[in-house]
């Protein structure tokens, strides 16, 4: 087995580690927690969305996300609607009062990316994320795979 230092999780998970504590900062001064900072952004770029939906591009579990939007909605941040066609739907938007939270937070945090971007270089960031996106594409899946070449044994 590989050294636990060496392991691809938790290379990962340093990397991470070491980009959001660039961020951290910023959105303590705006009252913000990481998970909270992902909800409002993913808010903002749909003009509507099912809260399981949300919990799968945010990466948050659904007991963690109904506390995050309780909190949201209690700070005008977010608002609940019903659907149109469906009143059983239930679709969450972004409030104006959070489309103006993220604009006085986004200077900064586009600040902090720039900031990353000289001391990394614009080009090797830029190649990181193509390369992390074709590893999560080369391990999608990956589960069914093994569990297809179990069966045929």
């Amino acid at each position: 087995m590989r050294d636990f230092s060496r392991s691809l999780p938790m290379a990962l998970l340093r990397a991470r580690e070491a980009v959001m504590r660039q961020f951290r900062p910023n959105l303590r001064r705006h009252d913000l927690t990481e998970q909270q900072w992902r909800i409002l952004r993913a808010l903002a770029a749909v003009d509507a969305i099912e809260a399981t939906e949300l919990a799968r591009v945010a990466f948050l579990l659904g007991p963690s996300l109904s506390r995050i939007l309780r909190d949201l909605e209690g700070r005008g941040l977010i608002a609940r609607t019903v659907g149109e066609n469906d009143l059983r739907r239930r679709l969450l938007t972004i409030s104006p009062r959070g489309l103006k939270l993220i604009a006085k937070v986004a200077p900064d945090s586009e600040a902090v990316y720039g900031a990353i971007a000289s001391r990394y270089g614009a080009r090797r960031l830029a190649a990181l994320h193509k390369m992390l996106e074709a590893l999560e594409r080369s391990v999608e899946g990956f589960d069914d795979a093994r569990d297809d070449a179990k069966n045929e044994d």
